[in-house]
């Protein structure tokens, strides 16, 4: 069993090295874009039969090792759609109308989408919990959206997410390794 000293100091290690890796991100999608395009392009074309059966298990391999407590840039630096659904389940569970959450909370887009007013999202708090987690929006629920069934029909949205998620950008390493097109 491991000391509390030893458990403490593999906390902070892992905090490290995500925020190393944070700091690389951007850079490294970058780098890595036009190969994941093509990538992806082919993918669209001939989707391997057993596609959303690897992107599953990719992505709980993926999440089994990372903590995104260690991370939340999700949070940080972009913000989710809120449907209408959620804007009512948020609402009532903040305890208030959902006009007044929308004219305190959130914008409308250039698509007509309810969106944050700003970011980091107001729900982050420091230790980088959500204080409304439980009734989060769907699209935060479903982020990095790694595991979705159809994977094939979101490489777009991947390729954006692999910018802001380090394991959104694992998760397409290991995938190109393992899938040959």
């Amino acid at each position: 069993m491991e000391s509390k000293n030893t458990q403490l100091n593999n906390e902070w290690n892992f905090q490290d090295l995500m925020k190393e890796q944070l700091k690389t991100l951007s850079l490294r999608a970058k780098e890595k874009h036009t190969e994941n395009k093509r990538f992806f392009s082919k993918l669209k074309k001939r989707p391997p039969n057993n596609l959303d059966y690897t992107m599953q298990e990719l992505h709980q391999a993926e999440f089994k090792k990372t903590n995104c407590l260690d991370c939340a840039n999700c949070c940080k630096t972009t913000g989710p759609l809120f449907t209408n659904t959620d804007i009512v389940r948020i609402s009532k569970s903040l305890k208030q109308k959902p006009q007044k959450f929308i004219a305190t909370y959130l914008r409308i887009d250039e698509d007509k989408d309810y969106v944050l007013k700003q970011v980091p999202c107001a729900f982050l708090g420091a230790d980088n919990y959500c204080s409304i987690y439980n009734v989060r929006p769907k699209a935060c629920r479903e982020f990095p959206h790694t595991d979705r069934k159809k994977f094939q029909q979101i490489t777009n949205l991947t390729l954006k997410n692999v910018a802001i998620c380090p394991a959104a950008y694992n998760i397409v390493e290991d995938m190109k390794r393992r899938i040959k097109i």
